[in-house]
C-alpha cells in the first residue's frame, strides 16, 4: 500500500498539472474561430422582456384578434377550449392554459396562466420566444400581443375589448400576483431571507 507521503505527493503533482493546463487554456490565443456578431444579429436575439415591460416592442392586439391567432397557431396542441391536449395524461401534448384558480394549495394543483403567473409580461415573453412549437419566433409582435390578450381574456383577467401593448400589458394585475416573493428582492425586509451575507445583498437588477 502506498505511504501517506507518496499519496500526498501524487495529489500535489496532479493539482499542479491541472493548474498548468488551466493556465495554458486561459492564456491561449485563437484565430479563425467564430466572428464578432453584427448589431443586427445581436438585436435578433436580444428579446428579453422584464416583468415591468422593459423590452416590449411596438404593436398591439385585442382578445378578438388573438382568437384567430390562437386557432391558427396554438389550438392544435392546447385545444380549442384551451384545456390542453392530453392534459390529464402523464405525457400531455400541451398543458391547459385556463382554469386552476385557487388550486395551488390543494393536493391537485393546476398550473395555468390564470392560476400561477404573477406577471402578464411573462405570458408575452414566453409566447414570443418559445411558441408555436416547432415554429418559434414566427409570430409578429402584434400577433403575440393579440394572442396574449386572448389568453388573459379567457382567464377572466381582462375584457375582450382591452388593447394590450407595451404600455397596458405591464399594468395588468394577475390573480396570483401576490403569491410570490416581491418582484424586487430588495423589498424583502428580512435580510437573512433576502440572502444577504457578509454585508452584501442580492439585487433584482430591474427598475421599479
Amino acid at each position: 500500500m502506498p505511504s501517506s507521503h507518496s499519496m500526498s505527493l501524487a495529489v500535489i503533482l496532479a493539482s499542479l498539472s491541472l493548474a498548468c493546463v488551466a493556465t495554458a487554456q486561459s492564456s491561449a490565443t485563437y484565430t479563425g474561430v467564430g466572428k464578432t456578431p453584427t448589431q443586427e444579429e445581436i438585436k435578433a436575439w436580444d428579446i428579453g422582456v422584464s416583468y415591468v415591460g422593459e423590452g416590449l416592442p411596438p404593436g398591439s392586439g385585442t382578445a378578438k384578434e388573438g382568437a384567430v391567432v390562437y386557432e391558427n397557431n396554438c389550438a392544435q396542441c392546447h385545444g380549442l377550449d384551451l384545456r390542453g391536449v392530453g392534459a390529464d395524461t402523464p405525457n400531455p401534448l400541451a398543458p391547459a392554459l385556463v382554469g386552476g384558480k385557487g388550486s395551488l394549495g390543494t393536493p391537485h394543483p393546476l398550473r395555468t396562466i390564470g392560476s400561477i403567473y404573477p406577471f402578464a409580461t411573462t405570458v408575452w415573453d414566453f409566447v414570443n420566444r418559445a411558441m408555436p412549437r416547432g415554429r418559434t419566433r414566427t409570430l409578429t409582435p402584434t400577433e403575440v400581443y393579440a394572442v396574449t390578450a386572448f389568453l388573459l381574456y379567457k382567464n377572466d383577467i381582462i375584457k375582450e375589448t382591452d388593447v394590450m401593448n407595451a404600455q397596458t400589458l405591464p399594468k395588468v394585475q394577475m390573480p396570483y400576483r401576490n403569491g410570490f416573493l416581491p418582484a424586487r428582492i430588495e423589498d424583502i425586509p428580512d435580510r437573512q431571507k433576502r440572502g444577504c451575507t457578509r454585508g452584501q445583498c442580492p439585487e433584482s437588477g430591474a427598475s421599479k
